[in-house]
């Protein structure tokens, strides 16, 4: 699973339901959200 920092629990968690994404200059991304406190978190990068 991809990991992702939350900045409301200002630590490192794996992303709950995580999708693919490609941002506007063609880079993956990985989208989802925290699984404690259910804040989006976002990665740049493949997973």
């Amino acid at each position: 699973m991809a990991q992702a920092y939350c900045v409301k629990c200002k630590k490192k968690v794996e992303i709950q339901n995580a999708r693919q994404v490609t941002l506007k200059n063609k880079r993956p991304a990985v989208k989802g959200v925290c699984p404690k406190c259910g804040t989006a978190v976002f990665r740049i990068g493949k997973a």
